[in-house]
């Protein structure tokens, strides 16, 4: 068979976002067989599902985990700052505090949640170390009290990052918090 025969089986699936940010269609992808496109993973903007060029900063994960017809449904994968912003965040005479949490969620998912605070100015590492732990603590407590759809929404959001902010900013003076990682690890069975 030629390669021209094997691109022609091929068809266009159309990929949707998972129920919770809202089931609209972030793209296509191909594939011969419908099978093949499970597991894929598929990136977007949080700008091109919210609409917010603002938001143009953060990259989106789905992954697939079913194909009906010519759709394909997805989970959240995770999310990352695009490395042109976080390198563009840091200055210099201030800290960058960062804190990596591993947590389940209420329904049992395992997340890795990566939490970015930076200074205005440098700071002590006693008050690095309050900081962290403030992240620690909210992070595990919106692990233990929401479902993973809530989690991920707070993520991205920005709800979660608001929350840390709002706790740590008591401490230093803070020029800016965000969560600039996620990543799903493991799915209950």
């Amino acid at each position: 068979m030629s390669s021209r025969d094997k691109w022609r089986k091929k068809e266009w699936y159309e990929v949707y976002l998972p129920r919770y940010f809202g089931e609209s269609k972030i793209g296509e992808t191909i594939a011969d067989d419908p099978s093949k496109i499970i597991g894929r993973v598929l990136e977007t903007t949080l700008a091109q599902v919210t609409g917010d060029f603002s938001q143009d900063y953060i990259k989106l994960y789905f992954q697939a985990t079913s194909v009906d017809e010519h759709g394909v449904r997805t989970i959240f994968k995770g999310h990352e700052y695009l490395r042109d912003y976080l390198r563009s965040l840091v200055r210099r005479r201030s800290t960058k505090v960062d804190g990596i949490f591993r947590v389940n969620t209420l329904d049992g998912f395992k997340l890795k949640v990566a939490v970015v605070a930076l200074t205005q100015t440098r700071i002590k590492t006693s008050l690095e170390k309050k900081i962290r732990s403030i992240m620690k603590r909210i992070v595990e407590e919106k692990a233990r009290n929401l479902t993973f759809e809530q989690m991920a929404h707070e993520i991205v959001l920005g709800k979660l990052a608001s929350d840390i902010y709002n706790e740590a900013k008591k401490i230093a003076a803070l020029r800016h918090v965000g969560v600039r990682k996620s990543e799903l690890l493991m799915t209950p069975n």
